[in-house]
C-alpha cells in the first residue's frame, strides 16, 4: 500500500487533533501563551541533537516548547508537527506531551500512533514496550550491567569493548544491535527499576492489557540511555512481506523526563513518540484541516475511566465523530467547567461505577438532563442525537 506524502500528513493532522494535540500556531493563539514575555532557558545545542534517536524530532519539540513560550500555558500541552528528517529521505510526524507525570501520557501516545497507523490502512501491529527506569534504576541498572561486561570483555567485539569507556550501556546497545550472545544473557532492565517506575511501568501494561493492544516486553530495548528514561515503546506494522515488502512506517517514542532536567533545570514531564513515512518528501504546500468544532466532551474520573474514555475517543475517531477530552485530568469538575466554557451540547462521563457497568451518563448540556447509556449503544444514539442537534 502506497501512501503519498500529503495524504500522510492529511491524516496525520486529523488523527493528532482528534486526541487532542495541537499545531504550535494553535498554541501560540492562546492568550497565555501569545501575552507571555518570559522564555525559558535551555542548554541544547546541536551535539545533544545527536542523542535523539528520532533525527532530533523530539528534541526540537522541547527547545520549541521553551522558546515558544509554550510553559505560560500551565496545563498539559499537546503538541504536534511534521518534518523532514535530517540525513535522509524521510518525513515524520512527531507527538508531544508536556505537563503529565502519570501513564495516561504514554497511553495516549501509543493509542494515537496506533489510530494513525489504522487510518492509513495498517491496523495489524505489535507494540514493543520496555523500561529502563528513572535515575536512580539507570544507575543501578548501569552498575549491573558493568560488573556483567567487565567480567566477559574477552568474549565482547572490539567496538563494544570500545564503547565501554564510553558507557556500559552504550556498549550493551551494541551488542543487542549486533545480536550478540551476551546481550541475551545480560541482566534485565525490569528488575533493577525503583519503585515509583515499577508503578508507572506497571500502569501501561495495565492500559495495553484492557485497551486489547497487541503487545510483547523486550527487555532489550534500550534506547540511548542518556536520553530516555522510565518507558519506551516501538509499533511493529505487522506485514506478509512476500506480498507487501517492508513497512514505510517506523513508529518509536517514550518518555525523557531526566534529560529534559539536565538540559533545562526545570523538572518538566515529557513525553513524545514519532511517526516516520520512509522514502517521502515534504510537499510544497503542508495540508491544514478545517477547524472542528466538536460538540461532544468526554470526562473521566480514575484509572479505569481514564483508560475506558481513551478507548472510547478512538470508537469515536472511527465512527467520524470529533470529541473534545482532558485525560490528564484527575478533577471531575475542572473537566465539566471545561465543557461548559467550550459550549459543547453534550458530555459522556465515565466514573468508577460507569465503568464496572459498562456503561456512561451522557448529559445534555443544554436541557439539563442526563441518562445511562451502554457503552455498546453510545456511538448510534451520539449519531443520531448530533446529527439532529
Amino acid at each position: 500500500m502506497e501512501h503519498t506524502p500529503t495524504d500522510f500528513l492529511k491524516t496525520a493532522t486529523k488523527t493528532a487533533e482528534h486526541f487532542g494535540f495541537k499545531s504550535l500556531e494553535q498554541l501560540k493563539r492562546v492568550p497565555a501563551c501569545r501575552d507571555c514575555i518570559v522564555t525559558l532557558p535551555h542548554s541544547i545545542d546541536k551535539n545533544a541533537l545527536k542523542l535523539d534517536p528520532h533525527g532530533s524530532l523530539l528534541i526540537d519539540a522541547i527547545t520549541t516548547y521553551h522558546e515558544e513560550k509554550l510553559h505560560a500555558l500551565a496545563a498539559p500541552v499537546l503538541l504536534y508537527n511534521q518534518h523532514d528528517v535530517e540525513d535522509s529521505n524521510d518525513i515524520a510526524v512527531s507527538f508531544s506531551i508536556f505537563n503529565v507525570q502519570k501513564s495516561i501520557a504514554e497511553a495516549i501516545l501509543i493509542q494515537a500512533t496506533r489510530g494513525l497507523l489504522s487510518d492509513l490502512g495498517h491496523s495489524d501491529h505489535m507494540v514493543r514496550i520496555n523500561s529502563v527506569g528513572d535515575n536512580e534504576s539507570i544507575t543501578r541498572y548501569g552498575r549491573e550491567i558493568a560488573n556483567f561486561l567487565k567480567r566477559r570483555l574477552e568474549a565482547m567485539p572490539a567496538d563494544a569493548r570500545e564503547l565501554m569507556k564510553e558507557h556500559p550501556l552504550t556498549a550493551l546497545a551494541r551488542l543487542v544491535e549486533l545480536g550478540h550472545e551476551l546481550a541475551y544473557r545480560s541482566p534485565n532492565p525490569m528488575e533493577y527499576l525503583s519503585d515509583q517506575s515499577r508503578k508507572h511501568f506497571r500502569e501501561i501494561v495495565e492500559y495495553l492489557d484492557m485497551s486489547g493492544t497487541p503487545y510483547e516486553i523486550d527487555p532489550k530495548m534500550l534506547g540511548n540511555h542518556e536520553y530516555y528514561s522510565d518507558a519506551l515503546f516501538s509499533i511493529d506494522v505487522l506485514s506478509d512481506e512476500e506480498k507487501n515488502g517492508p513497512s514505510p512506517f517506523s513508529v518509536r517514542g517514550g518518555r525523557y523526563d531526566e534529560y529534559v532536567y539536565r538540559k533545562t533545570k526545570t523538572r518538566t514531564p515529557v513525553s513524545g513518540a514519532v511517526v516516520i513515512l520512509k522514502d517521502a518528501k515534504l510537499p510544497g504546500r503542508i495540508p491544514r484541516p478545517k477547524d472542528a468544532n466538536p460538540s461532544v466532551y468526554v470526562v473521566q474520573l480514575g484509572f479505569g475511566p481514564k483508560v475506558r474514555s481513551l478507548m472510547l475517543i478512538d470508537t469515536l475517531r472511527q465512527a467520524g465523530i470529533p470529541v473534545f477530552h482532558d485525560l490528564a485530568s484527575d478533577s471531575l469538575s475542572t473537566q465539566l467547567r471545561d465543557a461548559e466554557a467550550r459550549g459543547v451540547r453534550y458530555t459522556v462521563i465515565v466514573g468508577q461505577k460507569e465503568f464496572v457497568e459498562g456503561s456512561v451518563i451522557l448529559r445534555d448540556m443544554s436541557a439539563r438532563n442526563q441518562e445511562h447509556v451502554p457503552l455498546d449503544n453510545l456511538v448510534k444514539k451520539l449519531r443520531r442525537q448530533v446529527v439532529a442537534a
